[in-house]
């Protein structure tokens, strides 16, 4: 789970974005926190870039396959 100090540099929100599951080197759309939704890990991704290779995450067969979802997304302005 993501960890933070500050609540006044987070916000709820309800978006589409974060419903939507991303599959290994697919192009990452927003920049962003995201976590797998077989086995918890997180990595933080950049918009327009690969997210990693089925090689490069590996968890245990039996928790399912790789499937990146965002968790925190980073707005510019």
């Amino acid at each position: 789970m993501a960890l933070y100090k500050y609540k006044e540099y987070l916000e709820q929100a309800d978006q589409a974005e974060f419903d939507t599951l991303h599959n290994p080197g697919e192009i990452c759309p927003h920049s962003g926190i995201y976590r797998c939704e077989a086995c918890g890990d997180e990595i933080a991704s950049n918009k327009d870039n690969p997210f990693p290779p089925q090689n490069h995450h590996q968890h245990a067969e039996n928790l399912g396959a790789i499937k990146w979802k965002l968790i925190i997304i980073s707005q510019q302005r």
